[in-house]
């Protein structure tokens, strides 16, 4: 287990380490991933990129779930690594991780999976995969912000990219945040074994705001249906309604949600996730995301599912009146 500052530098390190790492062997210095990683992951990838190597994209089908096909012919050109998130942080999307490791064990290319959301959440052993690198980050389980991990099961696998001393097998040099390892030790152990008994809780509730949610208003459309999703993620959209101004509205009635749309200069683009999946624009658009975890009850469902079909309308009207539905 390699300490981190969080997720995102254990993404950094298990890609572009292992990139270098193909490097130094001779081996083909390219990274695969889907099209709907964090943008951690994503950023990685093309990190590698500068180093003189390749990215490959994978595509996702309209569940988002990444194309074994395409998988299988990324692995015949032997790459340094294929990285898949195992529960995406937008959509809640469970991709099938034991048999992608399978696959990437059984090609001799090193597996990085992030497992940031499903840690906790969905049912994890890692002795029982075949993955040699896996992402956790604290603040998703109850440690503090600032640590994180990335399980090395093989350490001719990575190389480091920071260097200037022997701490941690040299893979992740400099002084150790020693209170937030204890902390990320004790969160996990926690985590782990109230997953179990949390999950169904955390499923329970996200299934019954979908299901109110879609009562209130008849034409939201719930991301991620047909596959299997984690039990504390809910996405839906909005057609004609911006995923800013319902944020907004919802939070002046005491409802957090978040979207996963990236502002640029002033223009807001659709979730690259969404994108990836084929969902049209103006409904990517409207897209926001619920998250249930610990200190979640059926009362924040109540709340939500009373208010989301006011805020949806007062956007709608907004929209009419400025004469620009979201598009």
């Amino acid at each position: 287990v390699i300490f981190t500052s969080g997720g995102t530098e254990a993404d950094n390190l298990g890609i572009i380490g292992a990139a270098l790492a193909a490097r130094d062997r001779g081996g083909r210095v390219c990274a695969v991933v889907s099209a709907i990683e964090h943008k951690a992951v994503l950023a990685a990838a093309h990190a590698v990129c500068h180093l003189g190597g390749r990215e490959v994209v994978l595509p996702v089908d309209e569940k988002g779930l990444v194309s074994l096909e395409a998988l299988d012919a990324a692995l015949a050109d032997r790459p340094a690594l294929v990285s898949i998130i195992w529960v995406n942080n937008e959509v809640g999307v469970v991709q099938p991780v034991e048999e992608i490791a399978g696959r990437c064990k059984a090609a001799g290319v090193v597996f990085h999976t992030d497992a940031v959301q499903a840690f906790g959440k969905v049912p994890i052993v890692v002795g029982k995969l075949s993955c040699t690198l896996l992402t956790l980050s604290g603040h998703k389980i109850g440690a503090p912000k600032g640590i994180g991990a990335l399980i090395v099961r093989d350490r001719k696998a990575i190389e480091a990219i920071i260097h200037g001393g022997s701490q941690q097998y040299g893979i992740r040099p400099g002084t150790e945040n020693v209170a937030g390892a204890v902390a990320l030790g004790r969160a996990a152990l926690l985590a782990a074994r109230e997953q179990a008994e949390e999950a169904p809780r955390l499923r329970a509730l996200r299934n019954l705001l979908a299901e109110r949610l879609r009562a209130g208003v008849p034409d939201l459309v719930v991301n991620g249906v047909g596959c299997e999703v984690a039990p504390h993620v809910l996405s839906v959209s909005v057609a004609g309604a911006d995923s800013e101004a319902l944020l907004m509205h919802l939070d002046l009635a005491g409802v957090a949600a978040s979207s996963g749309s990236a502002c640029s200069t002033g223009a807001v683009e659709p979730s690259h996730v969404l994108v990836a999946m084929g969902v049209p624009r103006e409904l990517a658009l409207g897209a926001i995301r619920f998250s249930f975890g610990r200190e979640s009850t059926p009362e924040d469902v109540d709340r939500a599912a009373e208010v989301m079909p006011l805020v949806v309308a007062k956007v709608r009207k907004l929209a009419g009146v400025l004469g620009r539905a979201a598009s």
